[in-house]
């Protein structure tokens, strides 16, 4: 029998229990145990008896040698413990007045052994659920839908639709802003997806501005959107198509920035300024009627891409008061990146020239950096990334030269169709239109309305991006997680880019800044509007103010975790959350949604080619939509550039139907004219039922929505 080792006896004990003669002792482990430790064991520190051999140092010390007779008062059955060799020496009183709420001093804390909790208890079974068929296929599902760029996307496309709700009441038969340019871009988009299913030879040469060619490098073709054109056919298809896209454009516009924001290094809070800021500012609502000028979100997206594949981040490292490590390279972002920027640029070279000669002077300086860093010995980027490079430049190379081919064909053919420096004067805003909001806006519209008055063209320069982003950037200059060469570069950009789109009212009259453009860059005598360089001012002082919206946020979760919370309170949080309200609430507006004009039944059936009267530069428009129902030759067009030949149609057909008229057309190749009574009032052509065409060789048919002239012997 065994005695417990505060020299108690068990209840066995106490009744008398015999150890039989010749049973081992129950004691016998226990006695080996106690046995002194080898030399060699306790030279070893790392020979640690584990929880389940060891004894508490408290309880060996109190053991004794006792000497217990069995039931039959046998010595030979005698039970013997072996005491501790040394006992321990009471603990000192500082250590007792020291000691734990369980009795534990200081020093036995020091000297006892960490506890294996992992054997403390049996171990848990394990739980983890057996994936089925059906979680396996869609946990991948679920985690691509919760993923930050998903929810980021879905955020975009939710607050674009809420903010264009009126696009969509009717989409199929109304415009934002007006009925004139957007039905000219509805059009362009329908007839890039005609041409690619039907005859992608003919792709540059439309069905109006008959039979002038390359009309689709009368202004920016919008080649990117073509494919969504693929589909459905009429003017309520385009119509509708057009909705669409301008919806999913500022929605890309806001991801696109919210992304590149989020590359370079910046928050969730900060790069949703960033998004807003970008895709709302208030001078779009001036631009609802030209989707090639609010199609943006490519720009940001690719730049982000590219940022992303070549390990470009800003974001200071606050734990050792530098730039932060560089990420490792990605070919396959800038690979995408660079494909993304061909998308851009194909939507046309109105705001893709810029963007292209940005790039440029990426790729200067990424040589230069590449190859001061080969000089010094450095490691240059993995060979991956530089043959993606390659091949992505080279693409979107290509791309530039043979979207330019047609445009220089169109200079060629027309030269007054260059830009020069009156063309620039015209449309060159004041600096006060910086500061200007279009009367679209809720907020600032009519309060501006006196500062609009004195421009000359308000569409063109209404350009303010946002009081509220103004004064974010410049808090973004003073306290900001970008770092002083970040700040100031940014910082540069913003101030040059609005010197250059001040135009010929920039420093010197524009000759230090847009005109040097103008007269040394191939393209630029292409563009008469420097005042949409606006983008870029906008995307950096989006930039500029995130990089301070991410600081202040930083530095509130600092404070919340300097006082023993995890996060900053609830209210807290509300408040962090006011500069993008304000930035959103200042980029709303009141958007018009215009109601197109129906198409006459009869255009779908006369023999084409075919004219339609009364026709001017706008009017045109709406003819070219109507001719998306069968993309028939049509002498109508209005565009950015005017050919040759329609201005001299128009000025012969002043007194259709005569002799001189009539033998025009019909050398030109003309086999129908049709008036619209309801557009021909006020004009030559208000009676043409009655008109005499005696001796013309004509017939005439009066219908319920035309009259239709015959040229055809």
């Amino acid at each position: 029998m065994t005695e417990r080792s505060d020299n108690t006896s068990t209840g066995a004990d106490r009744t008398g229990a015999e150890t039989g003669p010749g049973q081992p002792s129950a004691d016998a482990g226990s006695a080996e145990e106690a046995k002194p430790a080898t030399p060699a064991a306790a030279a070893d520190p790392t020979n640690v008896p584990t929880a389940s051999h060891r004894r508490p140092e408290r309880a060996r010390a109190r053991e004794r040698r006792v000497r217990m007779p069995g039931a039959s008062g046998n010595p030979a059955a005698m039970t013997t413990i072996t005491p501790s060799t040394t006992l321990r020496s009471p603990a000192p009183v500082a250590e007792v007045l020291a000691s734990s709420p369980d009795g534990t001093t200081t020093r036995e804390k020091t000297e006892r052994a960490p506890a294996d909790w992992q054997h403390f208890a049996p171990r848990a079974a394990d739980t983890k659920r057996v994936p089925t068929r059906v979680t396996s296929r869609t946990g991948g599902l679920r985690r691509f839908l919760g993923h930050e760029w998903t929810l980021a996307a879905l955020g975009a496309l939710v607050l674009s639709v809420l903010l264009n709700v009126g696009a969509l009441a009717d989409p199929a038969h109304t415009l934002p802003q007006d009925i004139w340019d957007p039905s000219l871009v509805a059009y362009l988009i329908a007839w890039g997806g005609h041409a690619l299913v039907h005859g992608p030879a003919s792709l540059w040469h439309l069905n109006a501005f008959f039979p002038s060619p390359y009309g689709l490098a009368y202004t920016d073709s919008l080649l990117g959107y073509a494919p969504l054109a693929v589909f459905g056919s009429g003017p309520e298809a385009a119509v509708l198509r057009y909705n669409v896209i301008f919806i999913l454009a500022q929605a890309l516009a806001l991801f696109g920035a919210y992304a590149l924001a989020r590359q370079l290094g910046v928050g969730r809070v900060g790069a949703a300024v960033a998004g807003v800021a970008f895709a709302i500012a208030p001078w779009r609502l001036a631009q609802a009627g030209h989707l090639h000028v609010i199609s943006t979100g490519g720009i940001a997206l690719a730049l982000a891409m590219l940022a992303r594949g070549h390990g470009v981040r800003w974001r200071r490292d606050p734990s050792t008061g530098g730039e932060s490590t560089r990420p490792q390279p990605r070919p396959g972002w800038a690979l995408a990146g660079w494909l993304v920027a061909t998308w851009q640029l194909t939507i046309g070279f109105g705001i893709g020239l810029v963007f292209l000669y940005v790039l440029l002077g990426s790729v200067i300086v990424g040589v230069v950096s590449w190859l001061l860093s080969w000089l010094v010995r450095r490691p240059l980027p993995p060979r991956r990334l530089l043959v993606v490079d390659a091949v992505g430049g080279a693409v979107f190379a290509a791309a530039a030269v043979l979207m330019a081919q047609p445009y220089l064909k169109v200079l060629e053919l027309f030269p007054y169709a260059r830009r020069t420096d009156d063309w620039v004067v015209l449309y060159s805003p004041p600096l006060r239109g910086f500061f200007t909001s279009p009367p679209e806006s809720l907020l600032w519209g009519d309060l501006h309305a006196s500062s609009r008055a004195v421009l000359s063209v308000p569409a063109e320069m209404a350009l303010l991006p946002g009081f509220t982003l103004y004064a974010l950037a410049a808090g973004g200059v003073l306290f900001s997680v970008w770092s002083l060469r970040v700040r100031f570069a940014l910082l540069a950009g913003v101030v040059g880019s609005i010197a250059l789109g001040l135009g010929t009212q920039g420093p010197a009259d524009g000759k230090l800044g847009y005109l040097v453009l103008l007269h040394n860059l191939p393209g630029f005598e292409g563009l008469r509007t420097p005042g949409r360089l606006i983008i870029w001012t906008t995307l950096l002082l989006a930039l500029l103010a995130a990089g301070g919206v991410c600081a202040v946020v930083r530095r509130a979760a600092d404070a919340a975790q300097h006082r023993g919370l995890p996060r900053p309170t609830a209210i807290a949080r509300l408040a962090l959350l006011l500069p993008l309200a304000f930035v959103l609430v200042e980029g709303l507006g009141n958007t018009p949604h215009a109601t197109v004009p129906s198409p006459p039944a009869t255009l779908s059936t006369v023999q084409a080619p075919y004219l339609v009267l009364p026709s001017d530069q706008l009017r045109d428009m709406h003819v070219m939509l109507w001719s998306t129902d069968r993309f028939a030759d049509v002498v109508n067009g209005g565009s950015g550039v005017v050919p040759a030949e329609q201005n001299r149609t128009r000025e012969v057909v002043q007194s259709f139907p005569d002799p001189a008229s009539v033998d025009y057309l019909r050398a030109l190749g003309v086999r129908t004219v049709v008036v619209l009574p309801q557009r021909a009032g006020g004009t030559q052509w208000e009676d043409a039922a009655n008109l005499p065409i005696d001796g013309l060789d004509i017939t005439r048919e009066v219908l319920s929505d035309a009259v239709v002239f015959h040229l055809s012997p």
